[in-house]
């Protein structure tokens, strides 16, 4: 029996996916497996048990990867599987932003008492008046998962749509639309488009990525759109363009107690995922993960260990080690196998980092002195054995 925990409520849609033999339990320190969302991770401490923790979401900021990695725990996410809820909201973000509907909207809410409110709505109506999108020029930042569905979103709506990203993979390449112009550097991007919209990881590389010099080569009257991390983007640099009207919208998901009170500004509690739909996409993703890493060993979408994939176990036994990535691992444990004569049928090796993960199929059943011999060897941090 798996036992798992949810640190978080979890869709049912994701939960059902688990096997009959997976139960419930609300002690976190006898669980096999933790699905979690949002609550923050970094002052547990990781039981022994634990084997994986699955993030029904992209972002992994609220667990420690180094400390599970430490400990040989998997940590998972589930990216794309929440693009299309946050696609949406960035495009009604540019209509938001091109528009004036959140003040015609309060209009109407203190104009409702007027008897008269549909002649006043005719003289009141050109203080909200905006502009359309479409022939506009809008700069993706970040083509992954999220990017490419806003970038073939706003094209569709008549846009001109310039994306950079220096690692789009062949996958999201292929997804993208033609009319997409691809650049090279963000300083494109920077100097040509009315709306810039970003979507990337939380980097050295992207920290504050726009400010005060970055701005400074913009459009006067751009639109900015961060629905993807707060540090993206200077705050004391964006309010000063903001009140200078260099940047004339500043439009967030992530809004913090800075840029909630900046003025024009159009900020969102975190809504990107906040859909259904989104919600039972990122738990069922979730569950499948943990399901063919814990039956198969099999590693998809992890942040701390390195992709593996050896499909369903078809001989005896399969050995899951997870390792430090140091030499002369792999010789220790043939090693082991042939001095005990045991023929290896399969065996794969891979690394990420400091971190590294093989798995080992033999024909014959693999005893507990042999799991400990392993353990026992220097690097070593966690050892699992999986039966047909």
């Amino acid at each position: 029996m798996v036992k798992y925990a949810t640190l978080n409520p979890i869709s049912q849609s994701g939960l059902s996916k688990l096997p009959e033999t997976y139960k419930l339990t609300e002690n976190v320190d006898e669980s096999d497996i933790i699905l979690v969302r949002s609550a923050v991770m970094h002052d547990m401490e990781f039981s022994d048990n634990l084997k994986a923790i699955a993030r029904a979401g992209a972002g992994v900021n609220n667990i420690p990867l180094d400390k599970a990695a430490d400990k040989g725990i998997v940590v998972f996410n589930t990216p794309g599987a929440n693009a299309n809820g946050v696609k949406e909201l960035v495009i009604g973000g540019l209509m938001l932003a091109a528009r004036d509907v959140i003040g015609g909207v309060e209009w109407v809410k203190a104009n409702a008492s007027d008897a008269n409110i549909g002649k006043a709505m005719e003289k009141a109506k050109k203080n909200f008046a905006g502009h359309e999108i479409a022939g506009k020029k809008l700069g993706v930042i970040g083509l992954g998962a999220i990017g490419v569905l806003v970038a073939n979103a706003a094209n569709s709506l008549g846009m001109e749509v310039i994306g950079c990203d220096p690692y789009l993979s062949v996958s999201n390449a292929l997804h993208l639309s033609r009319s997409v112009k691809i650049v090279k550097t963000r300083e494109e991007i920077f100097s040509e488009c009315d709306y810039i919209t970003v979507h990337v990881p939380l980097l050295d590389d992207t920290k504050k990525m726009i400010n005060k010099e970055t701005i400074a080569q913009m459009k006067d009257g751009v639109v900015i759109l961060n629905y993807a991390r707060d540090l993206l983007v200077d705050d004391d640099a964006m309010e000063e363009a903001l009140n200078s009207g260099k940047v004339a919208k500043y439009l967030t998901d992530i809004p913090n107690a800075k840029t909630a009170n900046m003025k024009n500004v159009i900020a969102t509690p975190h809504l990107g995922a906040s859909t259904e739909e989104a919600e039972d996409n990122c738990a069922s993703m979730a569950a499948d993960e943990l399901v063919d890493f814990i039956e198969n060993g099999n590693i998809t979408n992890s942040v701390n260990y390195p992709a593996v994939d050896v499909g369903k176990l078809k001989v005896g036994a399969r050995i899951c080690i997870c390792h430090k990535n140091i030499p002369n691992m792999l010789t220790q444990f043939t090693s082991y196998f042939a001095e005990t004569g045991v023929n290896i049928e399969t065996m794969v090796n891979k690394s990420r980092g400091e971190y590294a993960y093989s798995v080992l199929d033999v024909a014959t059943t693999v005893t507990d002195k042999a799991v400990e011999k392993i353990k026992a060897i220097n690097g070593v941090l966690k050892v699992r054995v999986i039966t047909k």
